[in-house]
């Protein structure tokens, strides 16, 4: 680390928007984070009409799931990482964006944790009133979820976001938006990591009859080990981390891999052959 500035890095300072109008700026992020849906929505879509549902489900599913994934999100950031300020100001909660005089510029103050658990709490909801079995469909938007984390993380690059610690590895960024301090590119870290899991459970899904259930606990065991590991080449999200052994992140992952082990065991034997079983049965 001696030699820290002298080598050679990646200096990372693109514009994090794409147009500005004025009164509305495309950011990259946002782009992203639509991307993740669109994507998601025309993998499944694939998947619905296998399965003989009728595709309205799936746009309705899309709007309890882009909901979930925002409120969700934005719950988890002020309650586990800005508590002290939010419990202060608690209308800012449902605030999730944030505007310029006059222009809106986007997202801010979301936690990927409470995305994906308002995304699970959001499915069993849709399954109940719907009458979809939940564990097919948690097995296909596992699937599609890992791509979207991918395109999110891609977006928190774009937006210099959610930088790793300083480092004087080869690839090294210097997010000169931030600072001229080479670092690890955390969030380059966590897409390839979301893609590769995106590829994994593609091949198990088609390849395989293990649909009912199991991928679902295959997904939240691979996505947040990977989170778990990249967590300790990340810089702290918030001053309070500074000094932990494991930082609120990582905290936050260990329920999701526990919970993602046990359904594994407990699906480990699960079968679903018939892909036209995703409609429970009604009287």
């Amino acid at each position: 680390m001696n030699n820290i500035f002298s080598l050679d890095y990646i200096h990372w300072n693109p514009s994090k928007e794409i147009i500005d109008l004025g009164f509305y700026a495309l950011r990259w992020y946002s782009l992203c984070f639509a991307l993740g849906f669109v994507l998601s929505f025309y993998l499944l879509k694939k998947q619905f009409k296998t399965a003989g549902l009728d595709e309205t489900y799936l746009e309705k599913l899309t709007m309890y799931l882009v909901l979930a994934t925002v409120i969700g999100a934005r719950l988890a950031h002020c309650i586990f990482y800005d508590f002290d300020y939010y419990s202060q100001h608690i209308a800012e909660i449902f605030l999730p964006v944030k505007f310029d005089p006059f222009r809106f510029v986007g997202f801010q103050g979301l936690a990927s944790h409470g995305g994906i658990l308002g995304v699970f709490i959001a499915t069993i909801l849709f399954c109940r009133k719907y009458k979809v079995k939940p564990l097919w469909l948690l097995d296909r938007l596992s699937v599609v979820g890992a791509l979207a984390g991918c395109c999110i993380r891609m977006g928190n690059l774009m937006n210099s976001e959610i930088i790793g610690k300083p480092t004087d590895v080869a690839w090294a960024f210097i997010f000169e938006q931030v600072d001229n301090v080479p670092r690890h590119p955390g969030q380059l870290y966590e897409a390839i990591a979301y893609f590769s899991i995106f590829v994994i459970l593609s091949i198990v899904l088609k390849k395989s009859n293990r649909h009912n259930g199991f991928i679902f606990g295959l997904f939240f065991t691979l996505l947040f080990i990977a989170r778990f590991l990249i967590e300790f080449v990340k810089a702290d999200q918030s001053a309070f981390e500074a000094g932990m052994m494991f930082n609120m992140g990582q905290l936050l992952s260990i329920p999701f891999i526990i919970f993602g082990l046990v359904m594994m065991y407990l699906k480990k034997d699960a079968r679903d052959p018939d892909e036209n079983a995703a409609k429970l049965e009604t009287k």
